[in-house]
C-alpha cells in the first residue's frame, strides 16, 4: 500500500465512531425536557413562585388530604406525586376522574385539597370532580398550561406551566409537559416536608422495607451493650486488654476512665504495629490506646454509621452517651441489618 494510501486509511481509523441514530434522539430528548424544566425554573421566579407559595400554604393548612387527579399521561403523574406527598408526611391519594363521576367523588372530603392537573385545562373527565370541589368548598389546586382555561377559571390556585416543546418531534407525545408536571410535583412535596421539618426519623417510618428502611434505622436498634461490649478501665494491664478482646470478638477494647467516661480505644491494628515489642506484657493499656476513637450516638441512622465506617476504613464504632459508652456497632451488624 502506497505511503499516500496508508495515510488515508489512519486518518479514517482515527476518527471517532459516529453516534448511533438512537444515541442522538435520546441526547435530543433529554435536551428538550432540560430546556423545559429551565423554563420552569424562570417561571417559578418571575410569577409562579406566588402561585407556588400559595399551593403550598393551601395543603399545609388543610386538615385532610391532597387528592391528586388527572387522566392519561397526567393522571399517571398525579399519582407519583401523590406518592411521594404521601411517603414525605402529607396525607395524599389519587382519585382517578372517570371514577370519581361513578362513586369516588365520596372519597374527596371538605377538609381535602384537590390538585387536578390537566395540561390544556380542558379536559372533560374532570368536569365532575372541579364541580364537585366547588360545590362543596374543597379547596382546588390547578396544575395547567392554559390560565385562561375551565380548571385554572374554578382553581383557587393555578399554578401556570411554560409553554415548552414536546421532545415527541411530532410535538405530541407528552414528554417536556410531563417532566415539568414531575418536577414542580417533587417541588410541592419537598417544600411540605421542610415546612413540616420531617425529619429522616419519620421518614423511615414510612420505608421500613429494603435496604432504604435498613438505612434509616437507627445505631441504638443493632449495637451490643452491657456485657457484650469490650471494656476496661485505664491502667487494666495489656495481657487482660487482650483477653477481653479476644472473649468480645470484635477486634478491638473500649478504654473508660475510673468514673466511666471514654478514654481511647486499643485495636487489632495497634497490636499488630507493637507486637514485638519486649514490654508489652508490662504495659498499661493505655499505652497503645488512642485517645480520639471515632464515636456516634445511638440515634445515629445506619446510613451514617456505615459511611463513618467506610471512610475511615474501621470496622467498629463506640456509642456514647454523656461522653460515657454505652455499646459498639461493628460493621458485620450493618450488613446484618441491610444497611450495606
Amino acid at each position: 500500500m502506497a505511503p499516500a494510501e496508508m495515510a488515508l486509511v489512519q486518518s479514517v481509523a482515527d476518527e471517532p465512531p459516529a453516534a448511533s441514530p438512537a444515541i442522538a434522539s435520546a441526547l435530543r430528548t433529554i435536551e428538550t425536557e432540560r430546556d423545559g424544566l429551565d423554563c420552569l425554573m424562570g417561571a417559578i421566579g418571575n410569577g409562579l413562585g406566588d402561585a407556588f407559595t400559595a399551593a403550598v400554604a393551601l395543603i399545609a393548612r388543610a386538615r385532610g388530604r391532597a387528592i391528586l387527579t388527572g387522566m392519561g399521561k397526567s393522571g399517571h403523574i398525579g399519582r407519583k406525586i401523590a406518592a411521594t406527598l404521601a411517603s414525605t408526611g402529607t396525607p395524599a391519594l389519587y382519585v382517578h376522574p372517570a371514577e370519581a363521576s361513578h362513586g369516588d367523588l365520596g372519597m374527596v372530603q371538605p377538609e381535602d385539597v384537590v390538585v387536578a392537573l390537566s395540561w390544556s385545562g380542558e379536559t372533560t373527565e374532570l368536569a365532575d370532580i372541579i364541580g364537585y370541589a366547588r360545590r362543596y368548598r374543597v379547596g382546588l389546586i390547578a396544575i395547567t398550561s392554559n390560565p385562561g382555561s375551565t380548571l385554572a377559571r374554578e382553581a383557587d390556585v393555578c399554578l401556570t406551566l411554560p409553554k415548552a416543546r414536546e421532545a415527541c418531534p411530532n410535538g405530541l407525545a407528552p414528554t417536556t409537559s410531563t417532566a415539568m408536571q414531575l418536577a414542580l410535583g417533587d417541588a410541592l412535596a419537598i417544600a411540605l416536608l421542610e415546612a413540616r421539618g420531617f425529619s429522616a426519623r419519620e421518614f423511615g417510618i414510612y420505608h421500613p422495607g429494603g435496604r432504604l428502611g435498613a438505612s434509616l434505622r437507627q445505631v441504638r436498634e443493632v449495637m451490643h451493650t452491657g456485657a457484650q461490649l469490650p471494656v476496661v478501665p485505664r491502667g487494666t494491664p495489656m495481657r487482660a486488654a487482650i483477653a477481653e478482646i479476644d472473649a468480645k470478638g470484635f477486634g478491638s477494647v473500649v478504654v473508660v476512665e475510673a468514673d466511666g467516661r471514654l478514654a481511647g480505644i486499643v485495636t487489632d491494628g495497634d497490636l499488630r504495629r507493637n507486637v514485638f515489642r519486649t514490654d508489652l506484657d508490662g504495659l498499661a493499656v493505655e499505652a497503645l490506646m488512642s485517645g480520639k476513637p471515632r464515636t456516634v450516638n445511638p440515634e445515629t441512622l445506619l446510613a451514617k454509621a456505615l459511611e463513618i465506617q467506610e471512610s475511615m476504613k474501621i470496622t467498629a464504632l463506640i456509642v456514647v452517651e454523656h461522653d460515657r459508652p454505652v455499646g459498639i456497632v461493628h460493621y458485620h451488624d450493618l450488613l446484618r441489618a441491610g444497611a450495606a
